[in-house]
């Protein structure tokens, strides 16, 4: 069933221009079919061709003089009457040609560019299946409200934000570019746009339509269908001097030569097409072809203004981190089962709607660990959350108030401090038994995004952030910003945008209400819009629709081959037009011969303009899209074999015991149960292909190095404990610890790039 609310649509103006092509190529073609038996009749032939091209020109001209401008409709109007006043009928029949071709070309070739965005408005979900006391009502997908049971059948488009209710199957090709089905867990959000591709599901409205990340998006793609580009703009202004050139140099042909056909010749093969018509084709294909890669552009002037972009400035939460805290390490007391702890945290905090709470509960569902049952759960504002889990007081949260805090505690403090890290207690019977260390992590894609932003000529990336300086700071080092303004508010932010307008065209990034101000005062704004406030997707002049910040490199590296091209167009075509004008005027090119020139340049400079929707670099197969995700899956599965390198580290500083030889004897069953296989699994599989991918036979060493490394790390700690017999010695303490905190730094690092280098790979 169609929800859209939407038909087809045709394009009146592209129908239009055909039917005057075809009435034009039918009557010239006619002519020179009869041209050898009756040459009055061919010429007839060819000036109803004329005369056919000849009316909609001035319909052209006169639209253009009454909006005060004039151009190469103009210059062509100028030929025709020409040709056809001195008799040159064939080179009249050729110039109508010329002139209906071109302007079919024109439409079909906006037409095509802009594909994509019309898409997305023609896709915009019109109604929608409301859940109303057991039955189910069709309604305006606008009279949904907040907390609403939204159905949606198989094939249809969500209308609304939300959160599932039962587990989907989605395409979400139109937002993220991703042909391949996500498969969407029950209390998962799910955005506005996609089309559901399984059996129907039923999702809580989190948003109205009107406020939901799909209107957002089609509101930007409305402005971009109206709109034209600043640098179209500058052609027409182009054409102003380009048009009396034309007309003195065969004014100047006729005087000196006494020829008229002279005149006509050049007036001929002087239209400014290449620039009028290559120009908006270059860059309406390149909001296309960004649009295809995730990021919808508002106008072709903010197309054009990011592809000259020489400074970016970016908020850091949620743009280039996460923006949702997670937990990156548990610190458990001596003896404690970490994942017993975290079962217990999650069985408590499922109920809670705080962020904190949702990291934690993410944390559990990340190491496939299922929540105990709690009872009695209840919450304490700053506090936390408490409840019975297995006959047992459970709270997480704040560490309620003690004089003393055992060694491994202080220990956590200190790690917290110094990761930069917020601390979430859990205690059992009120005695902490583990802290968990919770901090928004920067993107996977982040790094490589600064890289390819580098690359691409930006001499200065710039953090603007409300958050302390201590964070900002250390996300900077990591990414390699050039300045940090933290503790920043919005006045600080748009002071900042403005002392940067002297280094060149400024970009910025963010996703916040309090991004807005210096999303409106950049030269051009760049919004999140999958994770974006309202605000800020209003003030932005283009939308990320999806969580990547990658797309953002995507669109300036489009933006800028867009320019490029539409300036290497223009100046190519309008030097091929001076240079047979040149000919027109010295009696090289009659006529008939100089329209078929020009003809052939337009054609050339339009295909050449629209290089801009083809797609660069991409040398992905069916083979590499499953390897990469499955590896990037199993990451985020070996986080507890990952951290229990260190707590057995950990548990070896409090000296031998039982505690810290099953910690240290876990530790060896998790490296051989699961990093061992995934590794060489690496070995095997993934690597070899993403060397042949990357067409570099040695691409994979260095971390390949890495993986001798950790079975070399690995097989030392299994012969500590062969020699440990009945428990780990003393002498063994410095050496098994140094063995184990460098497993643990080479882990950190391999897999750290593997998820940046590698894994963004996934299109996910």
């Amino acid at each position: 069933m169609n929800t859209s609310g939407t038909a087809p649509k045709t394009n009146p103006r592209l129908f239009r221009e055909a039917v005057l092509l075809a009435v034009v190529g039918g009557l010239a073609t006619a002519g020179l079919a009869a041209r050898p038996f009756d040459e009055a009749v061919a010429d007839t032939l060819w000036l109803a061709a004329t005369v056919a091209a000849l009316v909609p020109a001035v319909v052209w001209v006169l639209r253009d003089l009454r909006r005060g401008r004039y151009g190469a409709d103009l210059l062509a109007l100028v030929a025709l009457v020409g040709a056809a006043a001195v008799g040159e009928y064939f080179a009249g029949a050729l110039i109508a040609l010329m002139v209906a071709t071109g302007r079919v070309l024109e439409s079909y070739a906006g037409r095509r560019a802009g594909r994509d965005l019309s898409a997305l408005l023609e896709r915009a979900p019109m109604l929608a299946h409301r859940r109303c006391a057991g039955d189910i009502e069709t309604v305006a997908a606008a009279a949904i409200r907040p907390d609403d049971v939204v159905v949606v059948l198989p094939g249809e488009t969500v209308p609304v934000d939300g959160v599932l209710a039962t587990a989907g199957v989605f395409d979400e090709s139109a937002l993220t570019g991703e042909s391949v089905p996500v498969v969407r867990r029950v209390s998962t959000e799910v955005r506005s746009g996609v089309v559901n591709a399984g059996a129907a599901v039923d999702i809580r409205a989190s948003a109205t339509a009107q406020a939901s990340t799909y209107a957002g998006i089609v509101t930007l793609a409305r402005q971009a269908a109206a709109m034209a580009s600043p640098t179209a703009r500058l052609a027409d202004r182009v054409a102003v001097w380009f048009l009396p050139l034309a007309l003195l140099t065969a004014g100047a042909a006729w005087i000196l030569t006494g020829d008229p056909v002279r005149a006509v010749a050049v007036v001929v093969t002087a239209t400014p097409c290449p620039l009028l018509l290559a120009v908006p084709v270059a860059i309406t294909a390149g909001m296309s072809r960004a649009a295809r890669a995730g990021v919808v552009v508002k106008d072709g002037a903010a197309l054009e203004t990011l592809g000259r972009a020489r400074c970016l400035a970016m908020d850091k939460t949620g743009t280039v981190t996460v923006g949702r805290p997670a937990v990156i390490d548990i610190v458990a007391a001596p003896g404690a089962d970490t994942d017993r702890v975290l079962r217990q945290a999650a069985a408590v905090e499922r109920f809670s709607p705080h962020v904190l709470a949702h990291a934690v509960t993410a944390a559990a569902a990340t190491r496939g660990l299922e929540p105990d049952v709690a009872q009695d759960v209840s919450e304490q504002p700053g506090r936390g959350a408490k409840g019975i889990v297995g006959g047992r007081a459970v709270r997480v949260g704040r560490l309620p108030f003690r004089a003393d805090l055992a060694p491994w505690a202080q220990a956590a403090q200190r790690r917290a401090r110094l990761d930069l890290a917020v601390l979430v207690w859990v205690c059992v019977d009120d005695l902490p038994v583990a802290a968990l260390l919770v901090r928004d992590r920067i993107r996977v894609d982040a790094a490589r995004t600064m890289r390819r932003l580098r690359s691409a000529g930006l001499r200065r990336l710039l953090l603007l952030t409300g958050d302390r300086v201590d964070n900002a700071a250390e996300v900077a080092q990591l990414l390699g910003l050039t300045e940090v303004v933290a503790d920043a508010d919005p006045a600080d932010k748009i002071a900042a945008i403005r002392a940067e307008r002297h280094n060149g065209v400024i970009v910025m990034v963010g996703d916040g209400v309090n991004d807005a101000p210096a999303l409106a005062a950049a030269d051009v704004g760049v919004a999140l819009g999958s994770r974006g406030s309202t605000a800020a997707v209003q003030a932005a002049d283009a939308v990320i629709v999806d969580d990547r910040i990658e797309r953002l490199a995507d669109a300036i590296e489009v933006a800028q081959r867009s320019h490029r091209l539409a300036v290497q167009s223009a100046i190519a075509g309008m030097a091929l037009s001076l240079a047979a004008m040149t000919a027109a005027a010295f009696g090289l090119l009659v006529p008939a011969a100089g329209a078929l020139v020009q003809e052939g340049i337009d054609l050339a400079v339009i295909l050449n303009a629209l290089r801009a929707l083809r797609t660069h670099g991409e040398r992905r197969t069916d083979a590499i899209d499953p390897l990469v995700a499955r590896f990037a899956r199993e990451h985020d599965r070996l986080q507890t074999a990952r951290a229990s390198v260190r707590q057995a580290a950990d548990a070896l500083s409090r000296g031998p015991g039982p505690s810290a030889d099953a910690a240290v004897r876990r530790t060896f069953d998790l490296l051989v149960e699961h990093i061992l296989p995934h590794e060489h699994a690496e070995e095997s599989q993934l690597y070899p292909a993403l060397a042949d991918y990357l067409r570099d036979p040695e691409a994979m060493v260095t971390m390949s190095r890495e993986h001798i490394e950790i079975d070399r790390l690995t097989d030392r700690i299994r012969r500590h404990l062969d020699d440990a017999g009945h428990g780990i010695r003393a002498d063994q303490i410095d050496d098994l610890r140094a063995t184990l905190y460098g497993l643990d730094a080479i882990l950190t690092l391999h897999f750290a790039q593997e998820d940046e280098a590698l894994f963004t790979l996934a299109r996910t």
